[in-house]
């Protein structure tokens, strides 16, 4: 019995397994499309498409500069245990080399790359570590850098990961500089990198606020709104501080005291180049991803309710 491309394209999409895999199936079963189904849940390969399902918000947020290139991705597991694997920091390490030499333009085209050292896609290689690594896997985002220098930091074994892009001007190894930058962003995570990129809703908001709490506090009640407004517009240094990376006070006071962009301008003059903050990316791991509680009690209390029946 023959079978098409189609045909190989629908039993994926049942099964939540490889291509090639798939093919092996119908070609095993003379395209008969459940015989296949049956062929790949024989060969454990199927189960796959059950772990598919599972949430997977542990895992690692990764960096690093692969040539000239500066790469950052999350890939999730479901458990820390496993995101502490070999296999599975080699397939992150891996990954990250694709994202750095395909300049993929995003998950979907990352998992249709060839994996290093094999004929088979990410896809592929994807559903056979969560056969061997026994739970679900998945490319979350990723982001790289190929202009400029970048300097790349991980933080508690990727709790977070974070790449710095500096633009320099000049002979002379800036990664103490680029990392020092990466450890502020993940201690303080500033909200905006420099005030000039805060949006003007932003500012008013903030300005607002400033009023409203002069306008209930007994001492600054009665004084004219134009005070009120100048006070408040004084204070909005205060948010930038806060908010703003460039603006931020430098975290590492024992090496400079002041703003990250002093400390930047600093650092580049005892070099004797000129280094300036282009851009960063900073992902936290699991952040936005709804994990599962489990509720034990009510799971004690379904088990014997229905027990007696």
């Amino acid at each position: 019995m023959a079978f098409t491309a189609q045909d190989v394209k629908k039993l994926r999409e049942m099964t939540n397994v490889g291509m090639m895999d798939c093919k092996k199936a119908l070609q095993a079963t003379d395209g008969d499309m459940d015989k296949a189904v049956d062929w790949l849940r024989e060969k454990g390969l199927a189960k796959a498409a059950k772990k598919a399902g599972r949430i997977a918000a542990e895992g690692v947020a990764y960096a690093a500069v692969i040539g000239s290139t500066g790469v950052v991705i999350e890939v999730n597991t479901e458990t820390d245990f496993a995101a502490k694997t070999d296999a599975f920091l080699d397939l992150v390490k891996n990954l990250a080399a694709i994202v750095a030499t395909d300049a993929p333009a995003d998950v979907e085209a990352l998992k249709n790359c060839k994996y290093p050292g094999t004929d088979l896609t990410v896809t592929e290689v994807m559903q056979e570590k969560v056969m061997s690594i026994g739970e679900n896997l998945q490319i979350r985002r990723f982001a790289r850098f190929a202009d400029n220098v970048s300097v790349a930091y991980v933080h508690a074994g990727g709790t977070h990961g974070v790449l710095v892009n500096l633009a320099v001007e000049g002979d002379a190894d800036i990664t103490e500089i680029g990392k020092n930058v990466a450890m502020q962003i993940a201690a303080m995570n500033p909200k905006f990198w420099d005030k000039s990129l805060v949006p003007q809703a932003d500012v008013d908001h903030e300005l607002q606020v400033q009023v409203a709490l002069m306008d209930n506090d007994p001492k600054m009640a009665n004084k004219p709104a134009q005070i009120k407004e100048k006070i408040a517009a004084g204070k909005i240094n205060a948010f930038y501080k806060e908010n703003c990376l460039l603006q931020q006070d430098f975290v590492r006071s024992d090496l400079f005291t002041g703003s990250v962009e002093g400390y930047i301008a600093d650092a580049a003059k005892k070099l004797g180049v000129s280094v300036k903050f282009v851009d960063a990316i900073h992902f936290v791991k699991g952040e936005g991803i709804e994990k599962k509680v489990d509720d034990f009690a009510a799971e004690v209390a379904a088990q014997i309710a229905n027990a007696g029946k």
